[in-house]
């Protein structure tokens, strides 16, 4: 299993463009949060790249049907697993133990807020957001309604991590990946 390969299978279940740029962010997090943290970058990589890999073609069935659709690519037991644990309580009951499991399920929500912020700025990009905005964001339930603030609130929880420390880490995660991002999604 290599990133070729999980590219090919995120686009042969996901066609729209928001759903690949979530799947190139998530990706770009992860390795990001696995150099930091002294693990294997394309390992977690891969696991953010497919965490939905079910989730557009699927939704009645997400985290469900992924296990089936990433034997395509034989992705080990640990991989999947992942993928299955950021569903925890909303979509599936496999618990996020594991330190990338807990990654993937604080993140996989926030990225989605902290991209939906950037958007609202005059630059368009996460490089010049400040935590402070961010939380202002946060508290207004309107704004990007569909990003959970409870599952974010747990992964902070489950990593032993303020809000402000999961929201400057993954900030900085999304500066750090936001080229490579629109690089990915210009090809």
């Amino acid at each position: 299993m290599d990133r070729t390969q999980a590219v090919e299978l995120l686009k042969k279940y996901n066609k729209e463009e928001f759903h690949i740029r979530h799947a190139y962010t998530v990706e770009g997090v992860m390795r990001y949060f696995a150099k930091e943290l002294g693990y294997d970058e394309e390992l977690w990589g891969i696991v953010g790249l497919l965490h939905d890999i079910d989730f557009e073609k699927y939704p009645e069935e997400h985290c469900k049907k992924a296990p089936e659709l990433l034997q395509e690519i034989e992705a080990p037991e640990e991989v999947i697993r992942a993928i299955c644990s950021h569903g925890y309580g909303i979509c599936f009951d496999v618990e996020p133990k594991h330190e990338m499991e807990k990654i993937l399920f604080a993140t996989d929500e926030l990225t989605g807020l902290i991209w939906a912020a950037a958007k609202m700025r005059p630059s368009k990009s996460t490089k010049d957001m400040e935590v402070s905005s961010l939380k202002k964001k946060f508290k207004d339930k309107k704004f990007a309604a569909g990003c959970s603030r409870e599952i974010i609130k747990q992964g902070a929880e489950r990593l032993g991590w303020t809000l402000d420390e999961l929201f400057e880490k993954t900030i900085l995660a999304m500066r750090d990946c936001e080229d490579r991002v629109e690089e990915e999604m210009s090809k």
